[in-house]
């Protein structure tokens, strides 16, 4: 696989006679790629069907003729004023109901059908174009969807659409009665008009209520961008991405990326860190400037799964951000290594946001590759530095890992609809089960809930998982390894009820969840041989053999040879102890790594990561802070 680099590059937020040095410095810098257009929608049509494509064709062409290849983004993210003047109810609406108004981005609602058709059209006129354009190598559609809370709209429109959606599903408002289990606390409904929008209730809204509304909230995102896709498509054969976002779990990326060619991701590693990611004082203080060591790793595999197998970063951190609660600015050596954990994970392409530091409006504090007033910022060097390394470095492709990690976005719907734990959330325990795994130093894949083959891999966890898919039952019940499943895996109907036969439903393993409990922070279940569970424990029944119990006897993990049942949530160091005993009956190599110290395999080369604040042991090697190293496998 050939490793590229890139920028994103807002060619009209600067005088055009700037445009052609900028190009030739990008060049220099070992940039082959720059994405343009993602904002751009008041340059392009200042007015309802006034288009102004001449500035767009000139940036194009100069970007193009200094050799670099544009991924050209659709503008829908920041519809123009005009915009909402014609469509007033476009904006969406918050669960506080709430409208969100004009005067920054992403103020659209996807079950807006005015909208989405402006959309398809402007992505349509782009596309008749651009799409034959010899320097438009790759389109990116919309940005970053659900981007501060967008996802979700409790709009008149969504309203009108999410009545529609249940009739389609359920054809009757008894069926949908009888699904959601209504006949508690009078909830019947007579006819699909009825059905309000699951916000504003007394108390909390009916699960199945919830989670239907988290359903089609998703579709929505999910035909908001194949209206985009296939209006692009039709003009070009370039690849189409989109940018997803760290953490987002509200609409399905899978379904999503059905329609798409490549999934990319914003890494923006130290935001992350202190915006969306649970860890001690302690913790967020050692990583402060080199942000967490396992969530960009997460991510990247994610994507690259929901890609099928192609993952750009899109926005690569460079320097500080101006989002989160504290922005640091980055150990130096970082933006490096971020770039080759992309790489090292499959990434082909590495973005770095953004070419030159705007000296206004909202992401003025935004660092980039250069200064607002054009000087190197420090990210500049570090980006010439892995450009000169691929040189030295040989094509290499993703090699297969040992083990994998099933992760599915409905089942962080039900969770979020009904945690029944204040800290409960489907990312967070898939999350602890990932770095438990990468503590181990092994290479990870991760997997849709449809997944129906399961032979590449030794080892499979599927935690949180609300029901088993009928293709993953069945590839459990002729696997050859071992899948440890749980806690809170198939213990629900689709309707989000307790099914009369209690889960988990596992081929071939007699176990069942009896009694469920939610533990608060300071509270823990102890464990035989050391160890204890945390936010979460489930008492399980059955014949199936015991594995690991709890210090008062009670069965902690059960189940056959090839499928275990896990009733908690381990703390970090008892993750680590069950993983290391799974690897070790599975003759899988596992590594005692230094906190901080990471792996990562690919098919030639075993790459280790530094990201410590200071330089740690790799056999012989002492690997600097924020260092990089690899080795011929």
């Amino acid at each position: 696989m050939k490793r590229t680099l890139g920028v994103c590059y807002y060619p009209e937020h600067w005088p055009e006679d700037l445009w052609e040095q900028d190009a030739a410095d990008m060049v220099a810098a070992g940039l082959t790629w720059v994405r343009i257009g993602e904002f751009a929608w008041a340059r392009m049509e200042a007015e309802a069907g006034v288009l102004t494509w001449d500035w767009l064709d000139r940036a194009i062409a100069i970007l193009g003729a200094a050799g670099l290849k544009v991924v050209l983004g659709t503008p829908t993210a920041t519809p123009p004023r005009w915009m909402v003047d014609k469509h007033p109810d476009m904006l969406a609406v918050d669960a506080h109901g709430q409208t969100r108004k004009f005067g920054s981005r992403r103020h659209y609602d996807f079950s807006h059908m005015g909208y989405r058709e402006e959309s398809r059209r402007i992505a349509q006129l782009m596309a008749e174009r651009y799409g034959k354009n010899l320097h438009v190598a790759a389109w990116q559609i919309d940005n970053e969807y659900d981007c501060h809370d967008t996802t979700l709209s409790y709009s008149d429109a969504a309203k009108r659409g999410f009545q529609d959606w249940l009739a389609q599903k359920y054809q009757s408002t008894a069926a949908l009665n009888r699904a959601w289990g209504n006949v508690f606390w009078s909830m019947d409904y007579d006819t699909f008009d009825q059905i309000e929008l699951p916000n504003l209730t007394v108390t909390e809204p009916n699960h199945p209520h919830q989670l239907a509304f988290r359903r089609y909230s998703s579709d929505q995102v999910i035909a908001y961008n194949k209206v985009q896709a296939d209006a692009i498509r039709a003009q070009t054969d370039a690849p189409l991405i989109h940018n997803y976002m760290g953490r987002i779990t509200t609409f399905d990326h899978w379904k999503v990326g059905a329609d798409l060619d490549i999934a990319s991701w914003d890494s923006y590693p130290i935001g992350f860190l202190s915006d969306r990611l649970e860890g001690t004082e302690k913790e967020k203080l050692k990583f402060l400037r080199q942000g967490h060591p396992d969530n960009q790793a997460f991510h990247h595999d994610l994507y690259r799964a929901v890609g099928r197998g192609r993952m750009w970063v899109m926005e690569q951190q460079p320097g500080p951000v101006n989002w989160a609660p504290y922005n640091p600015a980055p150990l130096p050596g970082m933006a490096r290594l971020w770039a080759w954990e992309a790489f090292a994970h499959g990434a082909e392409t590495v973005c770095y946001f953004r070419w030159r530091q705007a000296p206004f409006a909202q992401e003025q504090m935004h660092a980039g590759l250069l200064r607002p007033d054009r000087a190197p910022a420090p990210a500049l060097a570090e980006a010439r530095q892995v450009a000169d390394e691929f040189a030295a470095m040989p094509d290499v492709g993703t090699a297969q890992a040992p083990v994998a990690l099933v992760f599915d976005y409905e089942s962080a719907w039900a969770w979020d609809v009904q945690p029944q734990g204040a800290d409960f959330e489907m990312f967070r325990l898939a999350f602890a089960a990932y770095r438990a795994l990468r503590r181990a130093g092994l290479s990870i894949d991760i997997l849709p809930p449809d997944v129906a083959d399961l032979s590449a891999y030794k080892l499979v966890l599927a935690p949180g998982l609300m029901t088993l898919s009928d293709n993953l039952r069945a590839a459990l019940t002729t696997f050859e390894g071992i899948a440890l499943v749980g806690p809170r895996t198939d213990t629900k109907t689709e309707e989000l009820a307790i099914p009369d036969v209690m889960g988990p439903d596992l081929p071939n393993v007699d176990v069942t969840v009896a009694l469920t409990e939610s533990l608060p922070p300071k509270s823990k279940i102890k464990l035989q041989g050391g160890g204890r569970f945390l936010h979460w424990f489930e008492h399980l029944e059955g014949t199936a053999s015991v594995h690991l119990s709890t210090k008062d006897g009670q069965p902690a993990i059960m189940g056959e040879d090839h499928i275990r049942y896990l009733a908690g949530w381990p703390d970090d160091a008892t993750f680590d102890r069950i993983i290391g005993g799974l690897c070790d009956a599975l003759d899988i190599e596992t590594f005692a790594l230094p906190d901080g110290l990471r792996i990562r395999d690919t098919d030639t080369h075993r790459f280790v990561f530094n990201y410590a604040p200071k330089a740690q042991r790799w056999g012989d090697v002492i690997v600097p802070a924020a260092g990089v190293y690899w080795e011929e496998l």
